[in-house]
């Protein structure tokens, strides 16, 4: 079974952009649970543009399903999970003036620094996850790094599923038969939506969680939001 975690970055822009407190992050956390959904993300960045650093915390007692929390491991940001201990941390290699994720983990150059960041968040009992593009040497050394699993970063496919190009799944499934053979689990997202998700899913084998946030909130401002999430979960029942 693939997990839904919704990423609620796109909730806190807007609250932030006319200040107060409308919407209310937490309230739709909890909604987006009670709707079915399996896990919630955040990512907050060292600006503090959409989520803030307290968001984090709060939700901590919000979250009843997988709390995941994506970011770049600066010590500040590692100071904060070990604080909250969510079921899971994904490793994003993002510059500090990043607008979105825009890339994964060069996990050759990378590998000695994953693997302390890694071997300190095992130590407190957290699922650790690293963001990585489709190169299967990357894969390789991801598994190197002691990570539990990896997050596929699906722009390229998105971008190319929208041009009628279906054969750009091919490097996602290779990478996935390959991090499962090396014993890491499979997550994967961005730009993953309502349009792809059904062949994603289909096409990945152990495909364990997908983490949406921008199309999700988007499609939900015509759908609405409890409708949105079951319509993920419904084509998520799809096997792999």
């Amino acid at each position: 079974m693939t997990k839904l975690s919704v990423n609620v970055n796109k909730i806190a822009t807007l609250r932030n952009s006319r200040g107060g407190d409308v919407p209310n992050l937490l309230k739709v956390a909890a909604d987006i649970q009670r709707f079915g959904a399996e896990g919630i993300t955040v990512h907050p960045r060292p600006d503090e543009r959409h989520i803030r650093y307290q968001d984090a915390y709060d939700l901590k007692d919000i979250v009843s399903t997988e709390y995941n929390i994506e970011g770049n491991p600066i010590q500040k940001f590692m100071d904060m999970v070990l604080e909250i201990k969510p079921t899971q941390v994904t490793l994003v290699p993002d510059g500090i003036d990043a607008l979105t994720s825009n890339a994964g983990w060069d996990t050759l150059k990378n590998q000695s620094f994953l693997q302390e960041v890694i071997a300190t968040f095992k130590q407190h009992k957290i699922r650790t996850s690293i963001f990585i593009d489709t190169d299967l040497h990357l894969i390789e050394a991801a598994a190197k790094t002691g990570a539990d699993r990896i997050e596929l970063y699906t722009e390229a496919f998105a971008t190319q599923f929208d041009l009628g190009n279906i054969a750009a799944i091919k490097p996602y499934t290779e990478a996935a038969i390959l991090a499962h053979e090396l014993g890491m689990g499979i997550n994967a997202g961005h730009d993953l939506s309502l349009e792809n998700i059904k062949f994603f899913k289909e096409n990945i084998p152990n495909l364990a969680e997908v983490s949406i946030g921008h199309a999700l909130i988007s499609e939900s401002l015509y759908l609405g939001l409890e409708n949105v999430v079951n319509m993920y979960l419904e084509k998520l029942k799809t096997k792999s």
